[in-house]
């Protein structure tokens, strides 16, 4: 059981975090904690033309978090917000509700459909995608659409 959900993929991507670290400048900044884990993600972007532009993030989480932001990191470049939100939502469909995986330039997260079966693992899957969110949302000045929380498993 631990063996799929700790995967030689999984641990791969965990081994190579890309954009570790913090912007100099960045255009804004998110930090987000899950609750039941202590696991915490800060996200910097600088956004041009509406898509992300640069990125970098400093992870303290599990190793499901960490390739949920590792996902993140190797394909953020050149989203938009509504891309990282569908992204978002579809990761959290996947692992609360059974729902599809994630398509498109995060298609990879399927690689963790696996944790769905793992509730209390879900919240700090999940950070990396809700801390770009914010930050990109507030780079952007992009209106708040939904709704999310983060600590809930």
């Amino acid at each position: 059981m631990i063996d799929d959900l700790y995967s030689a993929r999984i641990l791969g991507l965990v081994a190579n975090m890309p954009r570790a670290g913090r912007l100099a400048a960045p255009d804004a900044s998110a930090e987000k904690t899950a609750k039941l884990c202590g696991s915490r993600i800060v996200v910097d972007v600088t956004v041009a033309d509406g898509k992300v532009a640069d990125f970098a993030q400093d992870v303290t989480a599990c190793a499901l978090g960490q390739a949920s932001a590792a996902i993140l990191g190797a394909q953020v470049i050149g989203a938009d917000l509504s891309e990282i939100e569908l992204a978002r939502d579809a990761l959290r469909a996947m692992l609360k509700s059974n729902g599809p995986a994630p398509t498109g330039r995060f298609s990879e997260l399927a690689v963790l459909e696996t944790v769905k079966d793992y509730p209390a693992r879900h919240a700090s899957t999940l950070l990396a995608f809700e801390a770009a969110v914010e930050a990109v949302r507030e780079a952007t000045g992009g209106a708040q659409t939904r709704t999310s929380r983060v600590g809930a498993a």
